[in-house]
C-alpha cells in the first residue's frame, strides 16, 4: 500500500457557504451554548453585531463541506470505508455573523503512511463576502490498513 504524494498542494475550488441566523441558533442549540450573542438577535446588535455571532466551532459546518472534495476525490484514492477522522484545528481571525457569505478554499498540505497507515493532511482557509479571512484549518484524516 503506497501513499500517492504527488497530490501535495492539489488546490481545490472554493465552496461558498451562506451563513443563516437558524443554522447558527440551531447549532448552537445542539451544542449547548448558552451566550445570548449564539440565540438572540436583539442581544447581538446591542452587543454591535450585525446579527447573531457563530459559535467558533461552527467553522465545522462552513469548511467541512470543502474538506469532503477530497475525501472523495479519485486523484487522492482515500479507501472511504477504512477512513477514521484524526484531528482538526482552527484559528479563528474574525467573527462570522448571520448573513455572512463564506468562501472555503482546501489545500493538499502533507500525505504520508507509516505502518502501512496513510495520513492525509488539509488546510482550509475561509474568507467572508469582503475578502477577510475569517478562519484557517487543519484537518487529518487516517485510513486504516487493510485487515
Amino acid at each position: 500500500m503506497t501513499v500517492n504524494t504527488h497530490t501535495i498542494g492539489k488546490r481545490y475550488e472554493p465552496l461558498v457557504y451562506a451563513v443563516g441566523r437558524e443554522k447558527i441558533v440551531e447549532y448552537a442549540l445542539a451544542t449547548g451554548e448558552t451566550n445570548p450573542l449564539h440565540l438572540d438577535l436583539a442581544a447581538a446588535r446591542a452587543a454591535g453585531h450585525a446579527d447573531v455571532v457563530a459559535p467558533p466551532m461552527f467553522a465545522v459546518v462552513y469548511q467541512g463541506r470543502s474538506v469532503t472534495q477530497a475525501m472523495f476525490d479519485p486523484e487522492l484514492g482515500i479507501d472511504f470505508a477504512r477512513l477514521v477522522h484524526g484531528e482538526q484545528a482552527f484559528r479563528w481571525h474574525r467573527l462570522v455573523v448571520a448573513g455572512d457569505e463564506l468562501s472555503t478554499t482546501l489545500t493538499v498540505s502533507d500525505i504520508s503512511e507509516k505502518m502501512e497507515i496513510q495520513f492525509y493532511a488539509f488546510a482550509t482557509e475561509s474568507v467572508n463576502q469582503r475578502g477577510e479571512t475569517v478562519c484557517t484549518g487543519t484537518w487529518t484524516n487516517i485510513v486504516r490498513p487493510p485487515q
